[in-house]
């Protein structure tokens, strides 16, 4: 029996070796080249969350910015979606005016986006109030309009005959 137990104790050893080997070698060629890439790719993962985070940092502030300025400016947005047309312009704004007439006039323009128009306009009224509420009206309407220099007054007795020019902004897409 004694042989026998001597056998199964060698044989215990070089099981136990031939497993402490093995463990040895796996831990040598695989377990810590595996473990110096995990933490290199740990580490580059820590500086891309980092990146990330501080990426979309801005993003919120910036998106948080377009949102504010998207609330203050619905108005000036929704005119510069809403097509300009010389007909409503005329009969908005006729009572205001004895005459007032629109005439396109044709310009070469770089974007294509304005369309120019001359405004002459007859009214009855001693100063150019009148005008200037039409002006502050023209700045409230539904259409992005821009109002050039210069503007010429010129009186005929009780009445007050202007004339300018004015860009009415269209959508060109």
């Amino acid at each position: 029996m004694s042989k026998r137990q001597n056998y199964r104790t060698l044989y215990l050893i070089l099981v136990s070796l031939s497993l402490f080997i093995g463990i040895v070698v796996f831990s040598v060629f695989f377990l810590i080249p595996k473990g110096k890439e995990y933490r290199a790719l740990r580490l580059e993962s820590k500086k891309e969350q980092q990146m990330i985070a501080r990426v979309q940092g801005q993003y919120d502030k910036v998106n948080e910015k377009l949102e504010k300025l998207k609330s203050e400016n619905t108005h000036t947005i929704k005119a510069f979606k809403t097509p300009f047309d010389p007909k409503k312009f005329t009969k908005n704004n006729h009572r205001d005016f004895e005459d007032l007439y629109l005439t396109e006039i044709e310009m070469v323009d770089q974007n294509g986006s304005f369309k120019v128009y001359e405004v002459n306009a007859t009214t009855k009224i001693t100063s150019p109030q009148v005008f200037y509420q039409f002006l502050e009206k023209i700045n409230k309407s539904d259409w992005i309009i821009g109002v050039d220099f210069p503007i010429y007054f010129e009186r005929e007795g009780d009445k007050i005959k202007s004339s300018f020019t004015m860009k009415v902004h269209r959508n060109a897409i």
